[in-house]
């Protein structure tokens, strides 16, 4: 039985981590735990998910995965939780991540020297930790798998469950949840989003973005 941990915290988007546990809960002989530092509830944009157990009740686990989300900034600074991550991961065969979950991690002292997505917006804020920042939508560094921005979630669970399983399991995965993106758009990267929607999202994502970098530098000095 693969055991699988999903570590969430305060300002979690849940997207990050709902997209990679529709792919693994579905895998042949996965067990899939969601759970908290404190347990019980974690709000994540507005839906609230409950019956949380504790990462401190968990002994181990096969794959660790930590999400994203606006509240990586006080993740990072949360030495209790980031003693935790430590933990699993050091008894876990895989160390993943989706979106910022790669801050979390490289807080946590496990990507230096390694190559590791996150979201387009923070990505450079991992040479802080002395990772090396991927554009890839999924990166592997041998034990570790870091997916991009929160749909690159999804992509990332099918990398896993094809490492876990085989091909065959995770494409039959991929034709049952019919995961075939056909997106209106061409604005999902920055590099093909038009220049005024790129202009207005960097607009969102400005505020408060010097306080991150100071809160990345300081879990980075922490190390």
């Amino acid at each position: 039985m693969t055991q699988i941990v999903i570590a969430l915290f305060p300002g979690v988007t849940h997207l990050d981590f709902t997209g990679p546990h529709q792919i693994l809960c579905r895998l042949p002989g996965a067990t899939v735990t969601v759970a908290s530092l404190h347990g019980g509830e974690i709000e994540a944009d507005g839906l609230v998910f409950a019956h949380l157990p504790k990462l401190s009740d968990i002994e181990a686990c096969d794959v660790l995965i930590v999400p994203g989300g606006f509240g990586t900034t006080e993740a990072m600074a949360d030495r209790a939780f980031i003693a935790e991550i430590r933990r699993l991961a050091d008894g876990a065969k895989y160390v993943c991540s989706v979106c910022t979950g790669s801050l979390v991690l490289a807080a946590a002292g496990l990507l230096t020297g390694k190559r590791a997505a996150c979201h387009w917006a923070w990505r450079d804020q991992l040479a802080l930790f002395g990772a090396i920042p991927d554009p890839s939508r999924v990166a592997r560094d041998g034990r570790y798998f870091t997916g991009g921005g929160v749909t690159a979630g999804i992509d990332f669970a099918l990398v896993i469950a094809a490492e876990l399983a085989g091909d065959v399991v995770a494409q039959s995965i991929q034709l049952a949840v019919e995961y075939a993106p056909a997106p209106p758009f061409d604005a999902g990267r920055p590099e093909t989003a038009p220049e005024d929607v790129l202009a207005r999202v960097r607009g969102i994502y400005g505020k408060g973005m010097e306080a991150r970098v100071a809160a990345a530098e300081r879990a980075a000095l922490a190390l």
